[in-house]
């Protein structure tokens, strides 16, 4: 049974929405604001997001940032306003899909099943001995789950999608930035790769796989 996560403060919407998916074979757990939002969500609890925008405690886009800092489980955003504006934030923060109130039930459906669809034939991301699993969230050492912070998991996926690739120091505090919505300082940038590299590595004193590139930055070698 596919789980989806519906974020949604109107209430009558919530349980009509809830009540039709439910009847075509989803699990649907709804919450009704941001911060329950963020409480609720886990990469290996749902298969796909439905999230307002304009939520009374919060928005919408902070939620699927959240979300997309921690794993690649699709996001379809729902939302009254037909706004371009709206929309390309939606699709800048990580957005998969937007759909504008009212929307046809089925047409929604659909939209969810591509989205997933995609998600689920999302590659495998492996440097070395470590594997980022995308669909699931889920990073492993040696076939062991390796438990990582949010900003852990978006700084490896970088490096990762970017192997043998020189990354300035600038870029990854951007990338950082992006998703934390916080500036990263030099010092907390060089925190991050510590701790990364303390999980990662075999010894992160002299580390194989993040590797500094003396007065540039650094890259990920697959060697």
């Amino acid at each position: 049974m596919l789980r989806i996560l519906l974020v949604e403060d109107d209430p009558q919407l919530a349980r009509n929405l809830t009540k039709f998916l439910s009847a075509e074979g989803f699990s649907v757990t709804h919450c009704s604001g941001q911060s329950q939002a963020l409480d609720t969500f886990a990469p290996e609890r749902f298969d796909c997001a439905l999230v307002d925008i304009s939520l009374g405690d919060g928005s919408g886009f902070s939620v699927c940032s959240a979300i997309k800092s921690r794993s690649e489980t699709p996001v379809i955003f729902l939302t009254a306003s037909a706004d371009e504006a709206c929309t390309v934030a939606g699709f800048e923060v990580g957005g998969d899909d937007y759909i504008s109130k009212p929307f046809r039930p089925r047409e929604l459906i659909a939209r969810m099943k591509n989205a997933m669809r995609r998600v689920k034939s999302a590659p495998l991301l492996r440097c070395r001995d470590v594997v980022i699993d995308p669909a699931r969230g889920v990073v492993t050492k040696n076939c062991a789950e390796i438990f990582l912070s949010a900003l852990e998991y978006r700084l490896l996926l970088v490096f990762f999608t970017n192997k043998e690739q020189l990354l300035s120091r600038d870029r990854l505090a951007d990338e950082l930035w992006s998703f934390s919505g916080e500036f990263v300082s030099d010092n907390t940038l060089n925190v991050y790769i510590k701790r990364l590299r303390e999980k990662i590595e075999d010894d992160p004193q002299q580390p194989a796989i993040i590797r500094t590139v003396r007065g540039l930055g650094y890259k990920a070698v697959d060697e």
